[in-house]
């Protein structure tokens, strides 16, 4: 017979104590378990990351350079023109040879796709949103390297050699020594070589000469791998036109070939004003599409609600009919300026004169108000330097700029300006609205640039700056909502508008910019970056771009 004993009063006092917590408090534990292990992962990243970029000047200062490397003076490259985004770089190198250059990049390709060191190729610091930035990364000063000088090279087809990093008004300066000039330009020259050609430098020549790009005969390059290439239209073609209007992707610029032809003496500056886009528009087109004589440079610009007009103009434009011009009367509408240049040497002024006469006679302009004026070529070209240094000495140069600039079809150019300028646009802009035509037969189809289809198209710049302490039509807020209205308005219409120095943040919006070019853009990359170093403010790629990292094989 077995019997049952009874537990003790220890047993069950002890028993007791051995019972399981409550549920809640295993929930409360694991909670406090969970927060104490995830505040140590975020102090150990933090860790990591503060120790990577701590390593990066120590693994820089190792390299070979001639220049030197920048850590504590950095700011400055953190800023361009757009005064909009500040992204501050661990370095900037200040480089006196393409070695320099190549030696850095070549670093930073050999740490791998682990590094997210990251490489901007920084000229005069022109870009509008942060595109020659580097987010910790290292920005290079490309107006420190130094070269062979610049080399200007006479004969049947005269060119200059230059540094990517000179600037636009040099080679002016130095060519016109010799007699001669590049044949296309941007309105603004302070500018540097490097970085209008990875854009595509366009201004009112381009409707003959087409832009910058079009007018490059040799370039010397650093790949994305650190390698030091030179090509040509024969000679690592592909490289070549990849470069042209790649937005910094494939290569940095660091010397070009560019094509020079004799330069005038004096340029015939005139302007003329239309109330009518349509009558505008036509007179554009027919200009630019004639086949022997025409004007040398045909551009034209919108203004709108703007009176006292004519009288601005006089301090620098003598009106052809004083009489008329002084009882001309905006009020208040919207207008059109064609703005026109013939060059000439001195000896041909008579010759010059009849040939502007024939060419007006054929224009709708309205007759008062034709201006002109007489200037050498180098003050036509750096006109507008003129009112650069204006707007400085009121302290009106360093404030945001959101600019846009679009390529229109010429088909859709009327539906265009009809909303924009009708509806959207009702305010005296607080800087220049370009407009003018241009022919897609001068541009070069093998180069990165992306253009509308059709074989005339309109370049649309809204040169708009900003007030950063105003919350009225001058201000930035109300500005870029304007440009969102603009693009809004495009992508609805469908009016096949490609943007021209294009933003985009993400990826998607890149691909639609790109259409049918983006897979031969994205090719373009694997080959000559494929760890997507270069150009990081552009923000096309990233590091751990899965498109790139299965692409290479990582």
């Amino acid at each position: 017979m077995i019997k049952l004993l009874k537990p003790s009063a220890s047993f069950v006092s002890s028993n007791r104590k051995m019972r399981l917590p409550p549920i809640s408090l295993l929930k409360e534990k694991n909670i406090l378990f969970i927060r104490g292990s995830m505040i140590l992962f975020l102090i150990c990243v933090t860790i990591q990351i503060h120790f990577s970029i701590s390593s990066i000047p120590s693994s820089l200062e190792t390299l070979p350079v001639e220049g030197h490397f920048n850590y504590d003076e950095v700011s400055h490259a953190a800023k361009d023109f757009g005064n909009r985004y500040q992204h501050h770089p661990v370095a900037v190198l200040h480089p006196k040879s393409v070695s320099d250059i190549a030696i850095t990049i070549k670093h930073i390709w050999q740490m791998g796709p682990r590094s997210q060191l990251k490489v901007a190729a920084r000229g005069h610091g022109h870009s509008l949103q942060g595109q020659a930035q580097a987010h910790r990364g290292i920005v290079i000063n490309m107006e420190s390297l130094k070269g062979p000088e610049m080399q200007v090279y006479t004969g049947n087809f005269p060119y200059v050699d230059v540094s990517g990093g000179e600037l636009w008004i040099n080679i002016l300066n130095e060519s016109l020594k010799y007699g001669l000039a590049p044949r296309s330009w941007t309105d603004y020259l302070h500018l540097t070589v490097g970085g209008t050609l990875s854009n595509a430098g366009i201004s009112g020549q381009a409707f003959r000469h087409g832009p910058q790009i079009s007018n490059v005969r040799q370039l010397e390059v650093v790949t994305g791998k650190g390698k030091v290439v030179n090509c040509s239209e024969e000679q690592n073609g592909e490289l070549f036109h990849s470069v042209l209007g790649g937005l910094g992707q494939f290569g940095i610029i660091t010397r070009a070939r560019i094509i020079l032809e004799p330069a005038p003496a004096m340029v015939k500056w005139i302007r003329v004003l239309y109330a009518d886009f349509s009558t505008f528009a036509r007179d554009q087109e027919n200009l630019i599409s004639a086949e022997e004589n025409t004007f040398d440079y045909i551009e034209g610009f919108v203004i709108i609600n703007r009176t006292g007009l004519l009288n601005n103009w006089r301090s620098s434009f003598n009106p052809q009919d004083p009489v008329q011009a002084s009882k001309f009367n905006s009020d208040g509408r919207t207008l059109y300026c064609l703005e026109l240049a013939k060059y000439s040497n001195l000896e041909e002024t008579s010759a010059l004169n009849q040939d502007i006469k024939n060419l007006l006679s054929h224009l709708s302009y309205i007759p008062s108000t034709l201006f002109l004026s007489e200037v050498t070529y180098l003050e036509f070209l750096d006109r507008v330097h003129v009112s650069e240094v204006k707007l400085r000495s009121k302290g009106l140069w360093e404030i945001p700029h959101p600019w846009l600039n679009l390529f229109i079809p010429k088909s859709k150019i009327h539906n265009f300006a009809g909303e924009v300028f009708g509806n959207i646009l009702t305010e005296t802009s607080n800087g220049p609205i370009l407009i003018y035509p241009v022919n897609k037969s001068k541009w070069n189809n093998r180069t990165s640039v992306i253009i509308p289809e059709e074989d005339i198209f309109y370049l649309v710049a809204i040169l708009t700056s900003a007030f950063p302490s105003s919350t009225g039509s001058d201000g930035l807020e109300h500005i870029l909502t304007q440009n969102k209205r603009i693009l809004e308005f495009c992508e609805t219409a469908k009016l096949g508008v490609k943007q021209y120095l294009p933003y985009y943040t993400t990826q998607e919006e890149w691909r639609t910019h790109f259409g049918q070019q983006w897979e031969a853009f994205l090719q373009r990359k694997i080959s000559y970056d494929p760890l997507a170093i270069l150009a990081p403010g552009q923000r096309i790629f990233s590091k751990s771009n899965t498109l790139l990292m299965k692409a290479v094989g990582m």
